[in-house]
C-alpha cells in the first residue's frame, strides 16, 4: 500500500530555501552601511575575528537569504533580514538560524552553509512544529 507524502511526514510542512554567493561582486555591496542594514551585532563581531571576514560576511548573508526563502514559504508575515541570526557554536561550528520575531507556526530550521573558491553558498530546510 502507498502512503501519501503527508501520511509520510505526518502533518508536518516542509519548505528548502538556498542561496549562492559569488564573493568577487558580494564584496563590492558589502559597505558598511549594508553591514548595518541587515547583520546583527553578533554576526559583525564573527565575521570581524577573521582574516578573511568578507567570505565570513559572504556566508553568513546565503545563509540568511536561505533561511528567508524557506521561512517565508510556511509564513508570508513581513521578514526583515535583521529578525534572521546566524550563529555557530564553536568558530566555524555548526551554523544555526534564530528567527527573532513571532511568525505564525513555530518553525525548526537545520541550515548548512559551505564556500570554495569564489563561492559560499547555503541551504535551510524549515519545518513547522
Amino acid at each position: 500500500m502507498e502512503a501519501s507524502v503527508n501520511e509520510l511526514v505526518g502533518g508536518y510542512r516542509f519548505a528548502v530555501g538556498n542561496d549562492v554567493v559569488y564573493l568577487p561582486d558580494f564584496a563590492h555591496s558589502c559597505t558598511d552601511l549594508f553591514k548595518k542594514k541587515v547583520f546583527t551585532a553578533s554576526e559583525i563581531a564573527y565575521c570581524d575575528q577573521f582574516e578573511d571576514a568578507m567570505l565570513r560576511y559572504a556566508s553568513t548573508w546565503a545563509a540568511k537569504e536561505a533561511v528567508y526563502k524557506a521561512v517565508k514559504q510556511l509564513d508570508e508575515a513581513p521578514l526583515p533580514f535583521m529578525a534572521i541570526e546566524i550563529t555557530r557554536n564553536k568558530i566555524a561550528g555548526k551554523p544555526t538560524a534564530t528567527i527573532h520575531r513571532p511568525i505564525g507556526e513555530r518553525v525548526n530550521i537545520s541550515l548548512t552553509i559551505s564556500h570554495d573558491g569564489d563561492l559560499a553558498w547555503a541551504v535551510a530546510l524549515a519545518q513547522t512544529i
